[in-house]
């Protein structure tokens, strides 16, 4: 039976449509807050920027004692002027991003503010449970850890702090951020402009705190503080082991090397529009994004021309040579040396990559893309940068496995495009991903042109998935036992 081809989601258009919702929408009066005025803290005025770790975790504390004062209706409060300002001060904030860490697309650095504002999850997650049964009652409640601690990357500065400060407030929690040193400008007008807000309507100050100079030695510092109750870090290999051997619980956002899949039964035009969606998005900064591609042999060439057709400049064999020997370098020593993206060209933009191949690139030129050996290193490098390296591959059982082989196990994300269910359900179980997006691009994995909510921190090694404000609350059980049930059998009475 033939069935309907879905055409490729316009992010830009869903954000634009979200936006417009929560600003023409009546919004509802804020509810009452507790009365009585709330204690002004010694850090009061410094709108979260500290210059020192301690005293950075201490108006943490104080403000997150003044949190717990005004419960779930002043969490609400706190997190809409973090909205608010995302959407409103995105063209500022994301030029000011773009410009400070020369990464990336500056449309795209705007949209992602715009859209964090619009979908981060927030208060309607902290929900209880009740039991209820012949003993009495039970109810589970979500309660927060206190100060978290978070590192954030390059590639993502101001929306990563901006989604898990909404996150972390709307699980009770107040927390320091030690930015990455290329984008701490911007991370520090965020935050100063979101606690200033904040303090206006609630008179509570630094809900977010951020360390104005970060380094190694303050993410040290932060990670063994005593009072940091949990560590959040998102970014590469080298903070996540360190995250992971902290003594303190951690949630670690790591790297990922997302694999696409490509079989005969795919439709291959939306395949390619799909592909080249995620992978140009941000100049394939997003962890999520199409890394690598294995498609069997009887559409391989098939494919490669469908890319063309969607705008993707294909590079001959000798270009990809030269591309490779420019963006991938070696570092390290011994049997710890690796291949990693030459700096210069992380996040560049599409035509400095076709310059850089001996290409002519074209106007608007999103995505290059060249057939490789499996053993190229782009295939095992989360290269971040707009090239796709395209695999020819027997059947879909050898895509697969070459996936598989190429994803290291980080358990991520992995993209197929297939009509073939069982195809599906085999690389699902065999690569065993936090997302599995199937015939979509990466980014429908996070709610955009697909379902679910969207969060900028996805916790693979420690297995919370992508993060909501339960990820940042801990469980407690209040129990009631027998006779304060309104219900019962009649022969429990008197």
């Amino acid at each position: 039976m033939a069935t309907a081809t879905p055409t490729c989601p316009d992010i830009a258009a869903i954000v634009r449509q979200v936006i417009a919702e929560l600003r023409t929408g009546a919004p509802p009066a804020p509810a009452a807050l507790p009365a009585g005025p709330v204690a002004a803290p010694s850090f009061a005025g410094r709108h979260g920027i500290f210059t020192s770790v301690d005293e950075a975790v201490r108006a943490a504390t104080e403000a997150f004692r003044q949190l717990e004062r005004v419960g779930i209706a002043g969490r609400k409060r706190a997190i809409e002027h973090i909205r608010r300002i995302s959407i409103d001060d995105a063209v500022e904030l994301g030029t000011m991003e773009f410009h400070e860490t020369r990464i990336g697309r500056l449309e795209h650095k705007i949209e992602k503010l715009q859209v964090l504002g619009a979908r981060s999850p927030g208060v309607e997650f902290v929900t209880s449970e009740v039991f209820s049964g012949d003993h009495g009652l039970a109810v589970v409640e979500h309660a927060p850890f206190g100060v978290i601690g978070a590192i954030t990357p390059v590639t993502h500065s101001l929306p990563t702090i901006t989604g898990n400060a909404v996150s972390m407030i709307a699980g009770g929690n107040t927390v320091v951020v030690n930015p990455h040193p290329s984008g701490k400008k911007v991370a520090a007008e965020g935050v100063r402009r979101f606690n200033a807000a904040i303090h206006r309507d609630l008179g509570i100050d630094n809900l977010v705190c951020l360390v104005a100079e970060p380094s190694l030695e303050t993410a040290a510092e932060l990670f063994n503080h005593r009072g940091v109750k949990l560590i959040c870090v998102t970014g590469g290999p080298a903070v996540a082991k360190a995250a992971l051997q902290s003594s303190k619980r951690a949630i670690v956002a790591g790297p990922g090397n997302p694999p696409v899949v490509v079989d005969a039964t795919a439709d291959l035009d939306h395949a390619a529009r799909s592909i080249i969606t995620g992978a140009a998005y941000d100049n394939n900064l997003l962890c999520i994004a199409e890394k690598q591609v294995f498609v069997v042999a009887a559409v391989f060439d098939a494919m490669l021309a469908a890319m063309e057709r969607a705008g993707a400049l294909r590079l001959t064999a000798p270009q990809v040579d030269a591309l490779t020997a420019k963006a991938i370098v070696m570092a390290g020593e011994g049997a710890h040396r690796h291949a990693v993206p030459c700096k210069d060209l992380l996040g560049q933009d599409a035509a400095v990559l076709a310059r850089a191949a001996g290409a002519a690139p074209r106007d608007g030129l999103e995505l290059v893309f060249g057939e490789t050996a499996p053993d190229n290193p782009f295939v095992p490098t989360e290269q971040m940068m707009p090239f796709l390296p395209f695999v020819r591959c027997k059947d879909v059982e050898e895509a697969i496995h070459r996936a598989h082989e190429s994803e290291h196990g980080f358990r991520h994300t992995a993209i197929i495009h297939s009509h073939d269910v069982r195809a599906m359900t085999r690389m699902g179980r065999l690569l065993d991903t936090t997302l599995f997006v199937k015939n979509g691009p990466s980014m429908a994995g996070l709610g955009l042109g697909g379902e679910g909510y969207l969060s900028f921190s996805i916790a693979t090694p420690t297995g919370e998935g992508v993060t909501t404000p339960l990820t940042f609350t801990r469980q407690r059980r209040c129990t009631l036992v027998d006779d304060l049930r309104i219900l019962g059998s009649a022969d429990t009475l008197d």
